[in-house]
């Protein structure tokens, strides 16, 4: 396996592989694979592509210049404030053409445009900045995008079916948690202490992931006993 196989392999292998462990949890009403792949394709292209173009603008400079000094603190707000809706728009594909109407449908989707995401900025960095630094991204962001982004695909799924208004709140809540990330991603580079905090934080965002799905479970485990009643009656 020569050097750019390998960055291809450690970049996508792992966010493919939580793919298909969540797309096989979804048991009782799997989505269609076009669209599931789909989101991960969009994430991990018009998502990334967006989300590069704004960050290089707020916190490089170019067209403009940057808005504040390149602080941890700005950096990872910025990083925050244009990702996760950029990994949206990947989610709003499935969304806008009826494929979600529930909590396992949001975290599927939502998982699918993070994993996307997290993969091809993984390959990024390897390019940038070496093979070790994919692999050892390749077992911390993945599961942090797909959680964040699952977090707002979740919101979408209960609007799909009429039991929120607005998924605004979902947004500002996985914008938070990307910020944190960073922020503290940064700060450990000069003060490796920090490492705790991320652990932590891996271990909230798994967390998350699992009550999404104890939570999507149990709902579509109740719509097949409902269409299994009206059927009876």
């Amino acid at each position: 396996m020569n050097a750019l196989d390998a960055l291809i392999f450690f970049a996508y292998a792992p966010a493919l592989a939580i793919l298909w462990y969540l797309y096989h949890a979804d048991r009782y009403e799997p989505e269609p694979r076009r669209y599931v792949i789909g989101t991960f394709i969009l994430g991990g292209t018009l998502s990334v592509g967006i989300a590069y173009i704004l960050e290089g603008v707020l916190t490089v400079g170019g067209m403009i210049k940057p808005l504040l000094p390149a602080t941890a603190f700005y950096v990872a707000l910025v990083a925050g404030l244009v990702e996760e809706p950029s990994k949206a728009l990947a989610i709003r594909w499935p969304y806008k053409r009826g494929q979600m109407d529930g909590i396992m449908d949001g975290l599927v989707y939502g998982a699918a445009a993070g994993l996307g995401f997290a993969a091809t900025e993984n390959f990024m960095y390897g390019l940038g900045w070496g093979l070790g630094v994919t692999i050892t991204r390749a077992f911390l962001t993945p599961f942090a995008h797909a959680t964040w982004s699952a977090i707002i695909g979740v919101g979408y799924g209960l609007k799909a079916e009429g039991k929120i208004n607005s998924v605004g709140h979902y947004f500002l809540l996985a914008i938070f948690l990307h910020f944190i990330w960073d922020y503290y991603a940064f700060l450990s580079a000069s003060v490796p202490a920090y490492n705790i905090v991320l652990i932590v934080l891996i271990g909230v965002n798994l967390a998350i992931l699992r009550y999404f799905m104890i939570a999507g479970l149990a709902e579509d485990r109740s719509r097949l006993l409902y269409y299994w009643f009206r059927r009876g009656v």
